[in-house]
This record gives structure tokens, sequence and C-alpha cells, in this order.
């Protein structure tokens, strides 16, 4: 049998409801919220690590992005960014305290797709050569100043860059 993620649903204040739902196909009704967490990662250089995703990914193919996800049943915005930083791009980032920097919400019930989302900023200690990239996630990767994420984010090629924006003060 296949392994179904499954999300916990929260209020718009972030209060859980208690109901549980599978990731997978998910269509959130008013008032039903999903968190996410994004992890902008910084090395000592102070340099970014984006990565490009997936040709095959159905939205926003090749477009570069920051680590992060869905925030599974169980889990605190802070574990779930570690697991993603770990499964996205094999950095370990267990035990670091990182810095919220930014949270914002969406409501897009159209879409069923209502979510919280926290930015956090982790600074650790590496190089390019120590990641691994999850080949479903990315195609590529690379340390990028913020006057690189800027330009790709000014081509339009950038997700969650006026979030970013918004998260930096920029």
């Amino acid at each position: 049998m296949a392994y179904t993620e499954s999300v916990d649903i929260y209020t718009a204040d972030r209060i859980p409801t208690g109901q549980t739902l599978p990731r997978e196909g998910i269509f959130l009704k008013e008032g039903q919220f999903m968190l996410y967490a994004l992890a902008l990662i910084q090395n000592k250089e102070g340099k970014y690590l984006i990565t490009q995703r997936a040709a095959n990914k159905s939205w926003g193919a090749g477009w570069w992005e920051i680590s992060g996800g869905g925030v599974l049943t169980g889990e605190t915005a802070v574990q779930a960014v570690v697991r993603e930083i770990g499964e996205e791009v094999g950095l370990n980032a267990d035990g670091i305290e990182p810095e919220l920097l930014y949270s914002y919400t969406n409501v897009d019930l159209k879409h069923g797709s209502n979510y919280i989302t926290d930015i956090f900023r982790f600074t650790l200690d590496f190089q390019l050569e120590d990641v691994t990239l999850q080949v479903e996630e990315a195609q590529a990767c690379k340390l990028a100043t913020w006057e690189e994420i800027q330009e790709l984010g000014e081509q339009g090629i950038f997700l969650h860059y006026a979030r970013l924006c918004q998260a930096l003060g920029k």
C-alpha cells in the first residue's frame, strides 16, 4: 500500500481544527488552511542556495526557487522546513535555530488553495559541492547573490520572489 502524506488543517489564526486531510488533491474550503514553510538558506559567505525546478513539474517548471514545502501532520513549521532542506538539497539543518523572516496568508477559494506560509532564514556552513539535489524536485542549483535573485525575479522566473522581497525588506 502506498504512503499518502496528510496535513493538519488550521484556522486563519493557526489554531488546529483537529481535522487531517490527504495532501494530494486537497481542496480547502473557507476557513480551512494548511501550513507551508520556506527556507532561505545562506552560507557563511552570504550567498543564497537556490534551486531550479525540475522540467516535468506541473507548474513553474524550470523556474528558480528556495527550498520548502508543506507542513505534514504532526509537524511544526520548523520541523517541516528542516525535513524539506534534507530531502530537497541534502543539507542537515537539525538543531539550527532559524530566523522567522516573514509569514503570509493566501486565500484562493476558487482553487481550494488556502495556506499560511512561514519564510525562515538558515545560515549554514556549506559549499555547493555539499548539496545533493532531489532529482524529482530540482534539476540544478547554485549559490546566488541577492542581485542574481533579483534578476531572476525581474525575469518572472523565481517563485515567491515578491514574498522574499517583503521578507527581506527589499
